[in-house]
């Protein structure tokens, strides 16, 4: 297809005999609107989507990157990065705690406060030293 400028139109034509037709300047600024209005858009999406799906993806993570958080019930959950699991920190979990800090000759220390390996080795404990009722 072939492209004539002709005053302030545009002739297109070509040559498998389709009758050529002519755009006004009227015409040919409201396609550039809509080109520009067009591009805008899809610049806007492609700009806006990563945002959107972290957004997303933090709203479905439920506080993966915290390591404590509130969940719906107003219970502290805690979540295990080394086993990629939560655990509800309730009476149970704090003696189960208690009792791994007992064994090995230690105080009390709220487990947030330890550090990276002291938390990974007490997940280690307790999953090898699960409830027997199963209450988690």
């Amino acid at each position: 297809m072939g492209h004539r400028r002709k005053g302030h139109s545009y002739i297109l034509h070509a040559a498998s005999g389709i009758q050529p037709w002519t755009l006004s300047q009227e015409e040919e600024d409201m396609h550039r609107a809509y080109q520009y209005l067009f591009t805008s858009f899809v610049l806007t999406a492609a700009l806006a989507a990563p945002s959107a799906m972290n957004a997303a993806g933090k709203a479905q993570d439920n506080g993966r990157q915290e390591e404590n958080h509130r969940d719906d019930k107003d219970r502290n959950r805690v979540y295990d990065r080394y086993h990629k699991d939560y655990h509800n920190w309730d009476d149970r979990e704090d003696h189960a705690y208690r009792g791994y800090l007992e064994e090995r000759h230690r105080e009390y220390r709220p487990l947030t406060e330890m550090r990276a390996k002291q938390q990974r080795a007490y997940w280690n404990w307790r999953h090898n030293h699960p409830d027997h009722d199963n209450g988690r």
